[in-house]
């Protein structure tokens, strides 16, 4: 009787069918939301554009709070030609001699509003019912998931249905594949052909064979040396080094919020970058030139995105941060007036070199004319700031050595780059070319 050696090869095919059920078994549905557009929806983004580092809607800033202010200057007698004339041209209502201007004039620190003669009635009129509209009901996390899952069950089967369907048929073929293993060893043994399941033969255990290899054991034990030396010296080269460092601060500032969202110059908080040695961590009183006016955080006109809001990062909590930074520089938010009791924000340095290095940015940023996102990365993407570079000797001794010098309109580099070029005719200059490889230039 012929013997052929049958091994059972379920695990084979059951593993590659686990995978395909896998594959199929994604998300299939999807619904993005749309959003009508209507004049309210316009004269918010004007009210945005143009009013709100002045006015709020429920409260007092440096100018009135704007909700429902068309009734209530109805009330007073004013039509919307007033309004018209007093947003175009404040100051000449007010020399016009109108009483309910100069009342506002005079309440308002004699201060005139500012004239938007480029405002058409339209436009007005979108502002207006924005400002006579309700407020939008917050969007909760809880809110957008009951949307998301209502939407998929309404647009077809649930994805349980479907991954029911998909267990279903990977236990028939489970059942299938066990039915044919069945037949074809019916099939073997009735022609006479003699199956063996398993083959079992004692064989000497591999650890053994492996202890009377000698030189099998003096090439794993040289080889597990070198390793541990490798990963060891790799482990000690990463000491100090503390890129992707993002702390969580006493105030959350987004710069994601602030240099993306709003485009706000890195430089303009940052301004001892241009002229000194360090860039410095930005007053509060920076802080407040902005938010003395922005007490509320209104976020994008479309709202909040999922992964915000999976990160708790709603309007609520912006604004809960603004009212830190008041707590901090002592902003009496009612009457718009410093208390003096102020206390100092313990913030949380994120890049530090050594004492030992000698870095300076206005050498980088106003001579070199290198952007702050070379070094700190996408910034104005970041919610939480973290530090992007290495920042390690190797680091930038490779940037000296590959990053052209900008010496076009440069005078600083000029007489340097024409005797280089003289001496070695080169057409490019390198920090390394100028001696920036020099020991002395980062340790002194």
């Amino acid at each position: 009787m012929k013997k052929v050696t049958y091994r059972n090869q379920f695990s084979k095919v059951l593993g590659v069918s686990l995978l395909v059920c896998l594959f199929f078994s994604a998300n299939l549905f999807s619904q993005d939301e749309t959003t009508s557009a209507g004049d309210a929806v316009k004269g918010k983004s004007l009210f945005n554009q143009n009013c709100a580092a002045c006015h709020s809607l429920a409260k007092k800033m440096t100018g009135p709070a704007l909700a429902n202010v068309e009734t209530r200057l109805a009330e007073e007698g004013l039509d919307k030609e007033w309004i018209y004339a007093w947003i175009k041209n404040s100051s000449g209502v007010i020399a016009s001699g109108d009483a309910y201007a100069n009342k506002i004039y005079n309440e308002y620190n004699k201060a005139a509003m500012t004239a938007f003669p480029t405002l058409s009635n339209a436009d007005i009129d979108d502002i207006l019912a924005y400002t006579a509209a309700p407020p939008p009901a917050p969007v909760t996390p809880a809110v957008a998931t009951a949307v998301t899952t209502g939407d998929a069950q309404a647009n077809g089967l649930s994805n349980e249905i479907i991954l029911g369907a998909l267990v279903l048929v990977f236990g028939l073929l489970v059942m299938m594949l066990f039915m044919v293993n069945k037949t074809l060893t019916r099939i073997a043994e009735a022609n006479g052909i003699a199956v063996e399941k398993e083959a079992s033969q004692k064989r000497t255990p591999i650890w053994k064979a492996f202890v009377k290899n000698q030189f099998l054991v003096l090439v794993s034990v040289i080889f597990l040396l070198l390793s541990g030396a490798y990963f060891a010296y790799g482990w000690m080269m990463q000491v100090g080094v503390d890129q992707g460092y993002a702390p969580i601060q006493p105030i959350h500032y987004s710069h994601k919020v602030h240099a993306g969202d709003n485009k706000i110059e890195c430089k303009y908080c940052h301004s001892s970058a241009r002229v000194s040695k360090h860039s410095g961590i930005p007053s509060l009183n920076v802080c407040m030139n902005c938010h003395k006016s922005i007490a509320e955080y209104s976020g994008n006109p479309e709202g909040p995105s999922a992964e915000d809001l999976a990160n708790g990062y709603t309007n609520e909590f912006y604004t809960g941060e603004i009212k830190k930074l008041y707590a901090a520089v002592g902003w009496d938010e009612e009457n718009q007036k410093y208390t003096g009791e102020s206390k100092p924000v313990e913030w949380v340095r994120i890049h530090n070199l050594p004492d030992f290095a000698y870095f300076n940015h206005s050498q980088h940023v106003s001579v070199a004319g290198i952007e702050c996102q070379t070094c700190h990365g996408p910034v104005e993407e970041m919610e939480i700031m973290q530090q992007f570079s290495p920042l390690t000797m190797g680091w930038c001794i490779n940037c000296h050595r590959e990053t052209n010098v900008k010496v076009e309109g440069n005078e600083y580099y000029d007489k340097i780059h024409a005797e280089l070029s003289k001496k070695y005719g080169v057409e490019s200059l390198t920090a390394a070319q100028m001696g920036g490889l020099e020991c002395g230039k980062c340790h002194y």
